[in-house]
């Protein structure tokens, strides 16, 4: 069995859904299991419809407007009198008479089963085009299979569960099922953080012992760089496990933190390669005696530097850490660089939720605080030693460490 994944660059269209298709035809289209993603920007523009449900504004009206981008994507690929246009109509309605009914003031379960929509509806697109054009395939609801806690917007998944109910999945057909998304205990829908299509592949990849997991982008592989944002990157064609895990946790856009520790576990090949160019090799993260250590650059924007001392100049003891991390798990902020002293702690963090002000707003109760944000995390892998002046030219650098042959600062 083989997992591929396909965000949502790769079905924004109808032409990028046929695409799909020679994908498919070019790497054989047997035993596969397909996990896709959102249509374009459909997730930035669910998000807006939440916020604004939350603000009492008409949301109606953006609703209709992604509804007819849907249409008109399955316009493109479906004759007119096709069953499909009824399940699209009917998934908008399924949003709009959830928010009319709802009563929950809970931000981050409106947004999960609003937003989960989006990998409902493409996915129900692009598996009844592949049965279309006799690429025979089952559609599944992700969330018969994906088991999480209730932690809205941030699944923990079960693996215990998950394990049960995906082992009934045979082996010998294709499916096209949805990233991002489980269910709790109640079957209330649970997302698994934003960018979670490609761990959702590395789940099934894990629990049907995949023989390889390939996720498809717009780019030809894992880069020494975003291109982007930096001159001069090459391809990365072989990298181990660990290199690809720590070029996540840094910040890496192309790979999702979660992604690589279920595929490690099992040695499943992971390959990141090119849905324009599907015959070029792409990069291939595994065990190898062709894995590279080159010089890479990750840059994780939108972060916040957060120094923390004591009121009366005391030692940042045990307890007072423990206070801290205990905060910081409870609002749900992520530490991206810490650095800590006898007197004060300098922590690099990132704020998917926006709660750094409540944060803040607690801490100063027993610390100081000094809070910048909108600043940057620069990070270099495998640093050249005799490069590292260069990095530190007209930059505005407020915190720097060194170790293990990685070079971090963040930078104004």
């Amino acid at each position: 069995m083989k997992i591929f994944k396909f965000g949502g660059a790769s079905v924004k269209d109808a032409a990028s859904v046929k695409n799909v298709s020679m994908v498919l035809e070019s790497q054989g289209f047997e035993k596969c299991l397909l996990v896709i993603s959102a249509m374009g920007k459909t997730t930035n523009e669910l998000e807006k419809v939440v916020e604004l449900y939350f603000s009492k504004e008409n949301y109606q009206t953006e609703i209709e407007k992604i509804k007819q981008k849907h249409i008109e994507i399955a316009e493109g690929l479906f004759p007119e009198n096709h069953a499909v246009f009824a399940e699209i109509n009917l998934f908008f309605d399924d949003i709009d008479s959830f928010l009319r009914r709802n009563k929950s003031p809970n931000y981050n379960f409106v947004y999960d089963q609003v937003v989960s929509c989006g990998e409902m509806i493409s996915t129900k697109i692009v598996s009844e085009y592949l049965n279309e054009i006799q690429f025979k395939n089952q559609w599944l609801d992700a969330r018969d299979f994906i088991k999480t806690d209730n932690s809205y917007r941030e699944g923990v998944v079960n693996w215990e569960k998950t394990e049960e109910f995906i082992s009934h999945l045979s082996k010998e057909i294709c499916y096209v099922t949805q990233g991002f998304i489980g269910s709790d205990e109640n079957n209330f829908t649970v997302t698994l953080g934003r960018e979670g299509s490609d761990y959702s592949a590395a789940i099934f990849a894990y629990c049907m012992s995949a023989e390889a997991m390939t996720i498809w982008k717009d780019v030809p592989g894992v880069m020494t760089g975003d291109p982007r944002k930096f001159d001069d990157v090459s391809l990365l064609s072989n990298i181990s496990y660990e290199e690809a895990i720590e070029m996540a946790y840094y910040g890496a856009s192309v790979i999702h933190p979660k992604t690589l520790q279920p595929l490690k576990q099992k040695n499943i090949p992971f390959f990141v390669k090119s849905f324009v160019d599907p015959s070029k090799a792409g990069t291939k993260v595994g065990v190898s005696d062709k894995n590279q250590s080159e010089e890479s650059y990750i840059l994780k924007e939108n972060q916040t530097l957060l120094k923390i001392s004591t009121r009366d100049f005391s030692f940042i003891a045990e307890d007072h850490m423990s206070l801290i991390f205990n905060n910081l798990a409870k609002y749900k902020i992520k530490v991206s660089l810490m650095q800590n002293s006898a007197i004060s702690l300098e922590l690099c963090l990132e704020d998917k939720f926006n709660n750094v002000d409540e944060l803040n707003e607690e801490l100063q109760k027993v610390f100081k605080t000094d809070v910048i944000k909108n600043v940057s995390l620069f990070t270099v892998r495998n640093v050249k030693k005799e490069n590292i002046d260069k990095f530190y030219q007209g930059k505005s650098v407020l915190l720097e460490q060194i170790a293990n042959n990685t070079l971090q600062m963040v930078t104004q």
